[in-house]
C-alpha cells in the first residue's frame, strides 16, 4: 500500500487544517486564567489554534483607546494577552484575537449616544436589562456608527495588531441590527432616495447586506493594512448570504449550525445542518476549508453544562466529514467548565480529526449530483433527502450559475422555487442533450417566453401549466410505463407492492407532449373527500376518481440525456411528513437519472451520512453515525455495512482502510466494482481507498 506523504507546510498556516478551541471566557474568571496551564490544555484537546477575548465590548489588555472600557479583572502585575500568546506560540498553538464591537457598557453610552443603535421611537436597544447581578448595562452599537468604525473600532485593531503578536482575527456578532439613528436615515436616503423605513420588514433587502459589507470591509482594509499576514474570519450562513461578495472581504469563512436542544424536543435542529452549512460554505472555490463554529451546550440558555455527549460526538463529526474544519466554543476555560463530559468529547474528535488532517489536506469532494441552491426551505427539504439517503452532492450557489460547468455533474436538482439567470434554461436544454440530467419540482420558472418554451421542450411540456388548489386526501399513483432498460416502472423500486403514496400539497396541471420521448410515470389520484369528512363510514370513503392522466412525474429523453419533472413540491412532503415512501420516491428519481450508476453507494439505514472525497491517488470515505432517536442519549453501532465502489474516479486498487480505527477492512472485487465490508461503526470512521491510475 502507497504511504502518503503530507504536504509540506509552504503555505501560510491559516491555509493548512486547523482544530480551533474557543473558551468564552467570564469576566469574573480572568483571575483564574494560567496562560501557561491553558496552552497545556490546549494542546491536550487536540488544538491547534485558539480564539480569545481581545477587545472591544472589553479591552482584555490595557488599551489606549479611550472609550474602550477595560476587564477590570485583568492582573494589575502582568499583560495576560501578551502572556498568553506567548505560551500558545511556544506550543505552536496560533493565537486568533476576538473582538465583539456589537454592544459596549452604558458608561459608553452616556458619553457617545450618538454610537447606538436606536429603536423605533429613538430608545436605545438595551441588552438583558433584568438581568440578576451587579452588572453594567449593555447597548447596542449601530453598525454605521463611530463605535464600529472610525471612533473605536478601527483604532482598536490598529493598536492591537501593532502591540501583539496576533495570528488572525474574528469579529463575534458583527451582523446588521435595525437601527433608526440619523447616520442610519442618512446612510438609507442617499442609497435608496426614500426615507428609512419605520420597521425592519420594509427595508430595501440588500440595506443589512451592503451595511454589514461596509463595515467588515473597513475592518478587513484596517487588518490588511497594518499586518498584511493576517487573515480575518466572517460569518455566513444558509439563508441570507451572498457568499462571492462575502469572500472578498475575508480570508476564510465560518459558521454556526449549532444543536440548540433548549428549543424543545419539537423544534430539534434538523440532523443535516452541520453537513449543509459545511457543503453550502465549500461552494465558493479556492478558500480554505470553512469552520463549523460548535457551541458544547444544548442552548445559550443552558450553556454552562453541556449536550448529551452522543448528540454532542454526532454533531461535531459532520463537520470535518463534510470538509470543514472543527472550532469547539466552550463556555469557559477547563478549569471553570463543571461538565467534563464536554472536555473528554472535544479531545476525543479532535483525536480523530488529526488522524485524517495529512489526508483531507486539499481533498475535493467527488459528486454526481448538484443541488442549486436557493437558500430555501425546498433546497432544505431535498438535501435532507440528500444526506437521507446517502447521495452524495455539491451546492450550487446562484451567483455562480452563470459561471459553473455542469458538465462536472451527471445530475443537477432544481427545487421549486428557484430563480433561473438569462440564458439558464438554455443552458439546461443543452446540458441534458449532450448527456446530462435535471430533475425539477413545482411550478416551472416562467420568466420570458422564450424560457417558458425553452422548459417546456425540455421537461416534455405540451400547452398552458395551471396551478391548483391546495389538495388534501390525494395520492400519487404509480403508472405501469415501464422503460426498457429498467423492465419495471423505475420510481416504484422498492415500492413494488403499493400502487398509491401520499399526497398533499398544490399540483402544477400539466400535459405531456404526444412523443415516444416523453413518458408519465405516476398521475395525480385527486381528493376522494374534503379534510372534514376523510374519517367518515367507509361506504363514503372509496375514491371517487381511482386514474387521472394528470401527470405528477414525467420523464423527457432529449439527446443523450434525461429530464425528470414533478409537477408538486416532494421538498415539502419530504419536510413535513417525513415518510419513507417520499423519500424513497425521490432515491429512485436521482437512481433513475444516474442510470443506476452511482459511483459510491452504501447500505441504506436510517441515520447513516455518507460523503466522498479525492486527494491525490486516493478515495475518501467518510461514514458518520446519527442512528436513533434525537436527541441521541448514546451510540446505537451500525454492523456489516457494505460500500461499493465503482471505476468513475479511476479504478480502485482493492484495498481499504479504516484511518479512524486503524482497520484493514475486508475488501472483494467484482465486476471492476470494488466490494468493502465495515463491520462495525461507532460515530465515525473514514476509509481511504488507493486509485490505479
Amino acid at each position: 500500500m502507497k504511504i502518503h506523504v503530507p504536504k509540506k507546510e509552504l503555505r501560510p498556516w491559516w491555509q493548512q487544517p486547523l482544530r480551533i478551541i474557543q473558551p468564552n471566557m467570564q469576566v469574573k474568571d480572568t483571575r483564574r486564567i494560567n496562560p501557561e496551564k491553558l496552552a497545556d490544555q490546549m494542546v491536550e484537546m487536540g488544538a491547534n489554534a485558539m480564539v480569545f477575548n481581545t477587545g472591544g465590548i472589553y479591552a482584555w489588555y490595557p488599551s489606549g483607546v479611550k472609550y474602550h472600557v477595560h476587564n477590570e479583572y485583568l492582573p494589575q502585575d502582568s499583560d495576560l494577552l501578551r502572556d498568553m500568546i506567548n505560551c500558545c506560540h511556544q506550543r505552536g498553538i496560533r493565537f486568533i484575537a476576538r473582538f465583539d464591537f456589537s454592544k459596549a457598557e452604558d458608561s459608553v453610552y452616556l458619553q457617545r449616544p450618538q454610537w447606538f443603535a436606536r429603536r423605533e421611537g429613538g430608545q436605545p436597544e438595551i441588552i438583558g436589562a433584568t438581568r440578576p447581578g451587579a452588572w453594567p448595562l449593555l447597548m447596542s452599537t449601530c453598525i454605521n456608527g463611530g463605535y464600529r468604525n472610525e471612533g473605536l473600532a478601527v483604532p482598536v485593531i490598529r493598536e492591537a495588531l501593532q502591540r501583539y503578536e496576533i495570528d488572525g482575527v474574528f469579529f463575534n456578532a458583527p451582523g446588521y441590527i435595525f437601527c433608526r439613528c440619523s447616520t442610519c436615515q442618512e446612510k438609507y436616503k442617499d442609497l435608496y432616495g426614500v426615507e428609512l423605513p419605520a420597521s425592519s420588514a420594509e427595508l430595501d433587502p440588500e440595506f443589512s447586506a451592503r451595511c454589514f459589507d461596509d463595515n467588515l470591509g473597513r475592518m478587513y482594509e484596517e487588518i490588511k493594512a497594518v499586518r498584511p499576514e493576517v487573515p480575518m474570519i466572517l460569518y455566513y450562513n444558509l439563508h441570507r448570504d451572498h457568499l462571492e461578495k462575502r469572500v472578498s472581504i475575508t480570508d476564510m469563512l465560518c459558521t454556526e449550525p449549532q444543536d440548540v436542544l433548549s428549543l424543545g424536543y419539537q423544534k430539534i435542529p434538523e440532523f443535516w445542518q452541520p453537513a449543509l452549512s459545511i457543503k453550502v460554505g465549500r461552494s465558493v472555490a479556492g478558500r480554505p476549508d470553512p469552520f463549523g463554529i460548535i457551541h458544547s451546550c444544548p442552548g445559550m440558555d443552558w450553556r454552562h453544562t453541556g449536550l448529551p455527549p452522543a448528540e454532542y460526538r454526532f454533531w461535531l463529526s459532520q463537520i470535518p466529514a463534510n470538509g470543514g474544519q472543527l472550532w469547539h466554543s466552550l463556555t469557559g476555560i477547563p478549569d471553570t467548565i463543571t461538565d467534563q463530559r464536554i472536555l473528554r468529547t472535544v479531545r476525543e474528535v479532535n483525536t480523530d480529526a488529526e488522524k485524517l488532517a495529512s489526508y483531507m489536506d486539499g481533498a475535493q469532494p467527488v459528486c454526481q449530483v448538484a443541488l442549486l441552491w436557493n437558500a430555501d426551505r425546498s433546497a432544505e427539504g431535498l438535501a435532507e433527502a440528500l444526506i437521507h439517503k446517502q447521495i452524495p452532492f455539491d451546492v450550487i450557489l446562484p451567483e455562480q450559475v452563470a459561471n459553473v460547468n455542469l458538465h462536472r455533474y451527471k445530475v443537477i436538482l432544481l427545487p421549486e422555487g428557484c430563480t433561473y439567470p438569462p440564458g439558464f434554461a438554455g443552458s439546461l436544454h443543452e446540458y441534458v442533450k449532450q448527456g446530462g440530467s435535471v430533475l425539477a419540482e413545482g411550478p416551472l420558472p416562467m420568466g420570458d417566453e422564450q424560457t417558458k418554451i425553452v422548459l417546456a421542450d425540455l421537461f416534455g411540456i405540451a400547452g398552458e401549466m395551471q396551478e391548483s388548489e391546495y389538495l388534501f386526501a390525494s395520492y400519487l399513483r404509480f403508472e405501469t410505463t415501464v422503460l426498457a432498460s429498467e423492465g419495471t416502472n423505475p420510481l416504484q423500486r422498492e415500492l413494488e407492492e403499493t400502487e398509491l403514496i401520499p399526497h398533499r400539497g398544490k399540483v402544477t396541471y400539466c400535459q405531456p407532449v404526444d412523443h415516444t420521448d416523453v413518458l408519465v410515470l405516476a398521475t395525480l389520484v385527486p381528493p376522494f373527500s374534503p379534510l372534514e369528512s376523510v374519517g367518515a363510514p367507509p361506504e363514503r370513503a372509496s375514491l371517487a376518481v381511482k386514474q387521472t392522466e394528470l401527470p405528477m412525474a414525467l420523464l423527457r429523453t432529449l439527446g443523450s440525456g434525461k429530464a425528470c419533472y414533478l409537477p408538486f413540491s416532494l421538498s415539502s412532503l419530504i419536510q413535513e411528513f417525513k415518510l419513507e415512501e417520499h423519500f424513497r420516491l425521490f432515491a429512485n428519481a436521482v437512481d433513475l437519472l444516474l442510470n443506476n450508476q452511482a459511483l459510491v453507494s452504501v447500505t441504506s439505514i436510517p441515520g447513516l451520512q455518507l460523503t466522498v472525497f479525492r486527494n491525490d491517488d486516493f478515495l475518501l470515505i467518510h461514514l458518520v453515525n446519527g442512528a436513533g432517536r434525537r436527541p441521541l442519549s448514546s451510540v446505537l453501532p451500525l454492523h456489516n455495512i457494505e460500500i461499493i465502489v465503482g471505476s468513475g474516479e479511476g479504478c480502485p486498487a482493492g484495498e481499504a482502510e479504516a484511518l479512524i480505527s486503524g482497520d484493514i477492512l475486508m475488501t472483494q472485487m467484482m465486476d471492476g466494482k470494488l466490494k468493502i465490508n465495515v463491520p462495525r461503526l461507532h460515530v465515525w470512521e473514514c476509509i481511504r481507498i488507493p486509485l490505479l491510475i
